[in-house]
């Protein structure tokens, strides 16, 4: 295990967040719960039937179906979204459903995260997240981020962000700008970078080519700018003036950024995803995450193909979030 997740373990166990997991019936969710209650990492609810998932110790365990809380969530499902169409009738079937009803557990106070995707789809879990927990004020914007750890010895040995590399293939200025910021507060809250330092990537830096491509980099740091935001950012970086800090000061002498970055926010999800792989591979980068930024409340998406210890890891990042 990194030195970084060993810090997450142990901050994850100071704030004692309440984590709900809608996958209970899961094994692989059940034996993650077992050990989270075990190392106190988080208190958490699982949502299924009882008696398919047995007894843990220090687990709380919720069948929405015969919940006391049921009819309360339903009608904050209704509050939210009967301007959309959505009957009373519905509200209450769609509260019942384990994604739906955690989400709720979210909005109204009694859970502070969310973790789901070992059986159901990115867009499953993401969909009432989008609906009921909506984004953090100030952004529209759902992406994704890698912290990336370097091992010892790496001239860049330490932690950076990626992002986004998961979720938004062609991202808008708008939504560069919202995946810049949401970046920056991750690397601070999960990953431990006190001064986050933000590059906007591009095939250029300050004005060395011309292109729509560029002007849209441009366009995402001038509405940075104009939020008045407590980090380092500047745009548009190669990726080598962000990172090399001779070839900062030679392409961008003026920038605090250029060669000291921390943060990298890929212009695209090509660039960002190639980027993170061949970093991992290559460099032998331990790649942590994507981890889900921008909602209003935390909720992670796992691949279904995770395993036990990908869960706990993710309820230990989710618990950091803010």
């Amino acid at each position: 295990m990194s030195k970084l997740m060993d810090k997450i373990f142990a901050d994850a166990k100071a704030l004692n967040k309440h984590i709900v997991l809608p996958e209970g019936e899961e094994q692989r969710v059940i034996d993650a719960a077992k050990i989270i209650a075990k190392k106190g990492i988080a208190r958490l609810t699982l949502i299924g039937n009882p008696e398919k998932i047995g007894k843990i110790d220090g687990v709380n365990i919720v069948n929405p179906e015969t919940s006391p809380k049921l009819k309360e969530y339903a009608n904050t499902l209704y509050e939210l979204r009967k301007d959309k169409g959505l009957s009373e009738e519905d509200a209450l079937k769609f509260a019942k459903n384990p994604l739906f009803y955690g989400c709720l557990m979210i909005k109204n106070k009694d859970a502070d995260g969310m973790v789901a995707g070992s059986i159901n789809s990115t867009g499953d879990v993401l969909r009432p997240a989008l609906q009921i927990i909506k984004t953090k004020k100030g952004i529209k914007t759902v992406s994704g981020c890698f912290i990336m750890e370097f091992p010892k010895g790496n001239p860049y040995e330490g932690v950076m962000i990626f992002a986004d590399c998961a979720v938004i293939p062609d991202p808008t200025a708008e939504q560069l700008a919202d995946i810049a910021e949401a970046s920056a507060e991750n690397a601070v809250n999960i990953a431990g970078i006190k001064e986050p330092k933000v590059a906007l990537l591009s095939f250029s830096t300050m004005g060395s080519a011309k292109h729509p491509l560029v002007d849209k980099v441009k366009d995402a740091l001038a509405i940075l700018k104009a939020k008045n935001l407590p980090y380092d950012i500047d745009g548009e970086l190669q990726a080598d003036a962000a990172i090399v800090p001779s070839v900062g000061k030679l392409k961008a002498p003026n920038s605090k950024v250029a060669g000291l970055a921390n943060v990298l926010v890929f212009p695209d999800l090509q660039s960002g995803n190639i980027a993170y792989k061949l970093v991992q591979r290559m460099a032998g980068a331990e790649a942590i995450g994507p981890f889900c930024q921008g909602l209003a409340s935390p909720i992670n998406d796992l691949s279904r193909g995770c395993s036990v210890e990908d869960i706990v890891s993710v309820v230990a990042v989710t618990a950091l979030q803010k």
